[in-house]
């Protein structure tokens, strides 16, 4: 049979803090309605025991473990916490450390904990690593967040660090997780589970491919069945390892990528990984994408985010200062609050042939002969007309005929002997290097501090290549990125960033910790961005989603979809403008004018999403928010269909007791919340590209049902 797998016994020691408590060898770590449990083994290692639904630890019976043949030894039959490279471990390490002498084995074990704010436990390792797992819970949001520091006691290099590990007590699970690409982000895919998936990104940024989370499920509808979700809080090389051990589990890790990764620590250094926020609910997709949603909004400032007006698509690099202004002016009519100038404005940058996107980038000096007095009178005039005034910038990037590249060619990532490479005729800065960060961080402050400015749109159009030597820039230039924007900010505070990757390329917890707004996608096709909203749901926030209204045909899709649909589809994130406003009719500007202030007067109730089913034959797209004051519907028919029919929509969020008012079939109805949420309301269009809005206001104190 083997050897008995024994269960340590430390000193007991009962303590409380934040959701956390320990008890003898089993420490455990609660939210609101969910338990995560592990313990100490007799041979110092860390054993995972539960992670569900909310249990005391007095309760926790700790099985034994054997080993079940000299092949299943005991390190690989534990469902470890966190386990080191090496020894009888075959299935997924979190990490691998190479010493000094070329030796790679760890024998990571227990070696104390500290009880604070959060559960810290230590684990050491006799050749000189030890290693800090920190598991916190959040107050008031039901997920907890997990990190690792790994201290170097000796000279190493650390090949490869996970942030977390989880054990899920099941096999046959379904995997959800998003692919796509440039134009196509964010494209639900789900897969059963039966050995070892691997999701992630090694350019660089997190990926239009995948996105550095899973949501493992069981039987799971949107309002039922098993559901846990882990993100990754990292925007650049990324690895997600889902895998059905051989033991009746399912493993999953999240870190940073160990493709061609090697950090190198000094004896005293140190090196913290990424968070992993975590959540479990056996509530359905519906409920996790609550948890994860409120984690989000607790990374973001509180106001909402302000209805954009952007300039690209209007006149792509043709950008002039009286051009501008007569766009801020019709932006201003229809309701916007705020107006971004996008890419053109500086440099030499412009129109094709004679431009585009091949010169400008690092000169980022304001052009005279589009702006011969600066940016001070358009911005005089956007103010003048109750706008808040935004710019995009590419700071990570530079063009071979810039000054600046003249000026510092050694700032670019390149390979020594090799010519550098280029993508969308630009190379991409060393962030890793002093003086580049300096430069960035003091042109956006001089660019901040010369002009009134309250809105950045960062973007990054092409991935990383060449990275040299260092094994560490892929994590390097991550950091570097979060630092700059979060001095620069600091020095400018008020100044909301958005985080654009020619379109939804860093996309993450990571980047919504120093960044206020994502740019889901470059493709602004209303209907395909009704399924990029769908995946982008799933575990970000709708209120940092921006999406806009653009002309039709659409440049992607060539699909002319009616400006009504336009503008439901964008108003189902946070809505953004970029029509040629001054190409529009005027019966479109006022129809827009009324979306917009529609929206406006919508916002205060669009706080929590939630993706409806529809029992339709027909392909209705329902998406509702709630809130405690009421709700939203939007209702969207692409296409009729043969057969064409009604559908039934079921609220959620509602209070089941309190009564709603609301306008369907061009009467005036009051309806309990229960009634909406079990009985709901019949919703028929008809047409191509039929939408419709339904507001539900909360009036308890007024008549009866």
């Amino acid at each position: 049979m083997g050897t008995l797998l024994s269960e340590a016994r430390p000193p007991a020691n009962s303590l409380a803090s934040m959701g956390i408590d320990v008890a003898g060898s089993t420490f455990g770590i609660h939210t609101e309605t969910t338990s995560y449990v592990f313990g100490l083994t007799g041979e110092g290692l860390l054993r995972h025991l539960h992670w569900g639904g909310r249990i005391e630890l007095c309760d926790v019976i700790v099985e034994p473990l054997w080993e079940l043949s000299t092949n299943d030894l005991i390190q690989d039959v534990t469902p470890q916490e966190y386990p080191g490279h090496g020894r009888f471990r075959y299935n997924e390490h979190c990490l691998a450390i190479m010493f000094s002498d070329g030796g790679r084995e760890l024998d990571l074990r227990y070696a104390g904990h500290d009880l604070g704010a959060a559960l810290v436990v230590h684990l050491r390792d006799d050749r000189g690593v030890r290693v800090d797992l920190h598991y916190e819970v959040l107050e008031s949001i039901d997920v907890i967040r997990r990190w690792v520091v790994v201290y170097a006691d000796v000279p190493v290099s650390v090949q490869a660090v996970a942030s977390a590990q989880f054990h899920i007590p099941y096999r046959d699970l379904d995997l959800r997780n998003v692919a796509g690409r440039w134009g196509a982000e964010f494209q639900e895919i789900v897969q059963p589970v039966t050995s070892k998936v691997v999701l992630e990104s090694r350019r660089g940024i997190s990926n239009h491919h995948h996105n550095p989370y899973a949501v493992l499920s069981r039987q799971a509808t949107e309002t039922s069945g098993q559901v846990w979700g882990m993100a990754l809080a990292f925007s650049g090389n990324t690895k997600t390892v889902v895998e059905q051990t051989q033991y009746g589990q399912t493993l999953v890790q999240l870190g940073i990528n160990d493709a061609d990764l090697a950090i190198a620590l000094n004896a005293g250094d140190s090196f913290t990984a990424p968070a992993v926020v975590a959540t479990y609910t056996p509530h359905g997709f519906d409920a996790l994408s609550q948890n994860l949603h409120d984690y989000g909004r607790s990374l973001m400032e509180p106001t909402p985010r302000p209805v954009l007006y952007n300039s690209w698509e209007a006149t792509n690099f043709a950008v002039t200062c009286d051009a501008q202004i007569a766009l801020a002016h019709r932006a201003a009519q229809i309701g916007a609050e705020l107006f971004v100038v996008d890419d053109g404005w500086f440099g030499r940058r412009n129109p094709e042939p004679t431009g585009g996107i091949t010169d400008g980038l690092g000169d980022w000096w304001v052009d005279p002969a589009k702006f011969p007095d600066g940016l001070t009178p358009l911005i005089d005039e956007v103010h003048q007309l109750g706008m808040t005034f935004g710019i995009w910038v590419e700071p990570e990037m530079v063009n071979p005929g810039s000054d600046l590249y003249a000026a510092h060619p050694d700032w670019i990532y390149h390979e020594q002997g090799r010519e550098p490479d280029t993508a969308r005729g630009q190379y991409v800065l060393n962030l890793t290097l002093a003086p580049v960060q300096e430069f960035i961080t003091q042109m956006l402050d001089d660019l901040l501090a010369e002009n009134v400015i309250g809105y950045v749109k960062w973007d990054a159009n092409r991935p990383m290549s060449q990275v040299g030597a260092g094994r560490d820039v892929w994590y390097r230039h991550v950091q570097a990125l979060y630092d700059i924007v979060r001095e620069v900010k600091r020095r400018h505070p008020g100044v909301l960033f958005e985080a654009c990757a020619s379109g939804g390329g860093r996309i993450d917890f990571g980047a919504l910790n120093v960044f206020d707004d994502f740019w889901t996608s470059d493709n602004t096709d209303a209907l395909d961005r009704l399924d990029i909203h769908r995946g982008y749901s799933l575990v970000y926030p709708p209120q940092a989603m921006r999406a806009w209204v653009t002309d039709v045909p659409n440049f992607l899709s060539q699909r002319s979809i009616a400006l009504t649909f336009r503008f439901h589809s964008a108003m189902t994130g946070s809505l953004g403008i970029g029509c040629d406003l001054t190409a529009m009719s005027d019966e479109d500007l006022r129809a827009s004018a009324k979306h917009v202030q529609q929206y406006e007067q919508l916002r205060p109730l669009m706080q929590r999403w939630h993706r409806l089913e529809n029992p339709s034959s027909n392909d209705y797209r329902l998406i509702q928010y709630s809130s405690p004051a009421g709700a939203v519907l939007f209702v969207f028919l692409p296409a009729s269909r043969l057969g064409h029919t009604s559908t039934t929509v079921r609220l959620r969020g509602l209070e089941p007791t309190g009564r709603y008012r609301f306008e369907l079939d061009w009467q005036t109805h009051v309806a309990r919340g229960d009634y909406l949420m079990n009985r709901g309301v019949r919703v028929w269009l008809q047409g191509d590209y039929a939408s419709t809005v339904i507001r539900f206001d909360r009036v308890d104190d007024e008549g009866a049902v």
